[in-house]
């Protein structure tokens, strides 16, 4: 151990430089305390001692961020440190004001690329915390949420999972990450350059959190595991469907055009509004509100024959709280309501939508527009916060009980019109359902299926994820959503271990009261359910299967095999996951 150098003092920190140190309370780590407000970086050598020196030691391994302080630790710490001291450098930097602070070292700097490539043990896991890069390969397995939950950030960002779990925002829990930092991210990683030539260059940055389908255009889905711990859907982690480039619009520049459009496509009002005026002319509400992609779960069909579109697992669903303006309100402030000389006289039966990012459009029926009871937003608002570029900011109807297609982002005019949305998806195959019979659309004609509106009764399992492992004899806690559409609300869920031959009834938890016929958010569940006893060890399956019941007495059909269709929408058969039984 050599001396220190003469402590370098810079604006009430003194920072002290060592060739090597050791503390009472243990090795110190990679950014970790050593005792009252000392924090000890290690340059190059990995935050924890190495399995085949740890075992010199009398106590038991070092799993986690624990501190042995027996003297065989200390020994086996100081022998595994001593070994890389020529070329490990470890800075202590004393803070007068209890806050940690940069070192003078030279500090180890990668790229999100670099921390991605570390996934698994055999790479390393690393995360990153803000600009920190965190080795947490050794802390893995004493996570008390579970070593599952914490892979989920493996080889990218921690930062929308503590902004989901913020109990994480601790100084015990910032002091035990320290003691893995082994570097930061380069400068400007955080604002990529942007490619004036590529169209998608402009949109804007995402989560890492966010299960990528595909990155141009963008479409993710929500991590289904964490939704049983939040109602709300986090803006970061809400699943995104995209078919083209985000529009980039200031809400003090956006405005959007309301049409009465008689027959022959006759204008019989209209009336411009900008975003401001929207929230000053009508009552704002604010409504909670499930949006679910049609072809949820489109995965599931691929067993029984191919699928067009993307393949989403069960995750292109969220929840929102959103605050707008009815649209009704806006509707009868040009003359067009239930009943009225407008809506009879040029036979309105339809109210458009139409997108900045054209020449996507949709449109629902009148009746769900003009109804008070139908609470269709021009949402402005979503989770507390201006409604983020990603998800059609700053203007964005919303559509309760519908599928997600028909709540148009980014929206610029709306028309009451005669007849439904031209475009494609709506007048299109896109979101008509057909039966299994049909292979091919050569020939077919739209017209001959309705476009899809409501959706049907639907349930997932969000934990455990596939393949986690159960004890035969022990029971597991099952936890999941359900939701259905037009409002319809969730009168039981029905969980089975055994293909439908016994059945366990779940306990509706947040979502189960909502008001009769307004159902527009998903309903949380949870079953304990027992393992059969009789279940082989090893590798044997169990399947776990769920199904829920709406207030019609809708339920879910069993098989997704039954209701395929080349599409792949409108996947409501029983969810089920399959978990190993072990000993």
């Amino acid at each position: 151990v050599t001396t220190p150098p003469e402590p370098q003092h810079n604006a009430g920190t003194a920072t002290t430089m060592f060739a090597l140190r050791f503390a009472r309370r243990g090795v110190a780590a990679a950014g970790g305390p050593v005792g009252g407000r000392a924090s000890v970086f290690l340059r190059g050598v990995r935050p924890v001692v190495p399995r085949s020196v740890a075992a010199l030691s009398t106590t038991p391994s070092f799993v986690g961020p624990k501190r042995h302080r027996s003297n065989g630790w200390a020994s086996a710490a100081a022998a595994a440190v001593a070994a890389a001291a020529a070329t490990a450098t470890v800075s202590v930097a004393f803070s007068d004001d209890g806050k940690q602070h940069e070192s003078t070292a030279a500090t180890p700097l990668y790229t999100r690329a670099e921390v991605a490539k570390h996934k698994t043990a055999a790479s390393r896991i690393w995360v990153t915390y803000k600009n920190g890069v965190y080795d947490i390969t050794e802390f893995v397995a004493a996570h008390p949420g579970g070593s599952a939950r914490i892979m989920l950030a493996a080889g990218g960002a921690v930062d929308p999972f503590w902004q989901l779990y913020q109990q994480h925002n601790r100084a015990n829990v910032l002091e035990i990450l320290a003691q893995y930092k082994i570097g930061e991210l380069q400068p400007g990683e955080d604002q990529p350059e942007m490619d004036a030539s590529d169209p998608y260059s402009g949109d804007p940055t995402r989560s890492p959190a966010l299960r990528v389908l595909q990155q141009k255009p963008f479409n993710a889905e929500t991590l289904t595991e964490l939704i049983p711990d939040n109602y709300l859907t986090p803006n970061s982690l809400h699943y995104v469907r995209h078919h083209h480039p985000v529009p980039d619009v200031k809400p003090e520049d956006h405005t959007v055009t309301v049409v009465c459009q008689g027959k022959g496509d006759q204008v019989v009002a209209e009336r411009q509004y900008t975003v401001a005026e929207l929230r000053e002319k009508f009552p704002q509400i604010r409504t909670t509100v499930t949006l679910q992609c049609a072809g949820n779960r489109r995965k599931e069909y691929s067993a029984f024959g191919e699928v067009q579109g993307l393949d989403w697992l069960a995750g292109a669903a969220s929840t929102a709280e959103y605050v707008g303006v009815r649209l009704s309100d806006v509707l009868r402030d040009i003359g067009v309501e239930h009943g009225s000389n407008a809506v009879k006289d040029n036979g309105i039966a339809h109210v458009q939508f139409e997108a900045l990012d054209k020449p996507y459009d949709a449109s629902i029926p009148l009746a769900k527009a003009v109804s008070p009871d139908g609470d269709v937003l021009l949402a402005l608002e979503m989770n507390g916060e201006p409604i983020p570029r990603d998800h059609g900011g700053p203007l964005r109807v919303v559509v309760p009980g519908h599928l997600a297609a028909r709540s148009v982002k980014w929206l610029s005019k709306i028309v009451a019109s005669p007849n439904e949305s031209g475009s494609t998806w709506q007048r299109g195959v896109a979101y008509r359902g057909f039966s299994p019979n049909v292979t091919s659309f050569k020939g077919v004609d739209p017209d001959t299926s309705l476009s899809v509106q409501e959706l049907p009764v639907q349930s997932v399992i969000c934990s455990p994820v596939a393949g986690e492992e159960v004890a035969a004899g022990d029971t597991v806690t099952v936890k999941g959503w359900a939701w259905s559409g037009g409002g319809r609300n969730i009168v039981r869920v029905d969980v089975t271990t055994d293909d439908g031959t016994t059945w366990h009834t779940a306990t509706l938890g947040q979502g189960s009261q909502q008001p009769l016929g307004r159902a527009w958010a998903w309903t949380l569940w949870e079953a304990e359910v027992p393992v059969p006893a009789a279940a082989a060890k090893g590798d044997q399956q169990l399947r776990i299967a769920a199904r829920a019941v709406d207030a019609s007495y809708n339920s879910q059909p069993e098989k997704s095999s039954n209701i395929w269709n080349l599409r792949g929408i409108l996947n409501n058969s029983w969810h089920v996951v399959q978990l190993s039984v072990v000993d």
